[in-house]
């Protein structure tokens, strides 16, 4: 993510948005687009941190018939198909506990998964299924929010693995048109906690707030802009305006 010189791009979609079969056509062209990491949301009936574009995709998803076995599933044909960029989990705590701990970690590993945000599971909770994800080399990366104390970031960067996603706003995601002009001061609070990369996403929509945050951060994350971009695109050009997109926000 640092070594490249270049701001790095984390785009989310959401697996089963709007079909399972666009997510296997999207996710290649995002990672030819230049995305340094991308982000799977695993569909969740009731997503916290989740504001109403991703809440849309996310049911969307789920009326089509997505479940956490056809995520896994998703993420092992796109290993087949070739992808190799990093491929990350981001979703909720409860169905991984109805799945299991130990089989989810297992079972993703398996796929080709490299690790996993999630939202609404806390530092202090986390240890268990932390446990399994080492086991199995994966990530488990922390979210950080502006009001986080010195404290709990302090708790957060020590169980990091991978990078530590900063939300940029006490808020859920979305498109927004500028970033918070508190997020430098916030992110080198995190920074002076760690060392491993960190992430900026919630509001990142354009070529503007990726140079923004990348002059303070490592890379942007960006979700709720690509689900517009995907949503309002021809069925047939879907993949190729998510691509055309994350290429404007790389800067290729």
């Amino acid at each position: 993510m640092r070594e490249s010189g270049k701001t790095g791009v984390i785009p989310y979609i959401t697996i089963g948005f709007p079909t399972a079969e666009d997510t296997l056509t999207i996710v290649p062209a995002l990672e030819k687009a230049g995305a340094t990491v991308i982000e799977l949301g695993v569909p969740y009936s009731d997503p916290l941190a989740e504001g109403p574009t991703i809440q849309a995709a996310s049911y969307k998803a789920l009326a089509g018939g997505a479940t956490m076995h056809q995520c896994i599933q998703t993420a092992r044909q796109l290993r087949q198909a070739g992808v190799t960029v990093p491929l990350i989990f981001m979703g909720y705590y409860n169905p991984v506990l109805n799945y299991g701990i130990e089989a989810y970690a297992k079972d993703c590993a398996a796929a080709g998964v490299d690790g996993f945000i999630i939202p609404d599971l806390p530092v202090e909770e986390a240890k268990p299924f932390h446990d399994k994800c080492r086991a199995e080399g994966l990530a488990l990366i922390p979210m950080l929010a502006p009001t986080s104390t010195d404290l709990r970031i302090a708790r957060g960067t020590a169980a990091a693995d991978g990078f530590v996603y900063c939300v940029s706003v006490a808020g859920v995601t979305g498109a927004r048109s500028e970033l918070p002009a508190t997020l430098p001061d916030f992110v080198k609070r995190v920074r002076l906690q760690t060392n491993l990369p960190v992430v900026v996403g919630f509001g990142v929509s354009e070529r503007a707030h990726v140079e923004s945050v990348g002059r303070v951060a490592d890379a942007a994350a960006v979700g709720s802009a690509l689900i517009n971009v995907i949503e309002s695109a021809p069925t047939g050009e879907r993949a190729e305006r998510a691509g055309a997109f994350i290429a404007s926000l790389v800067g290729a």
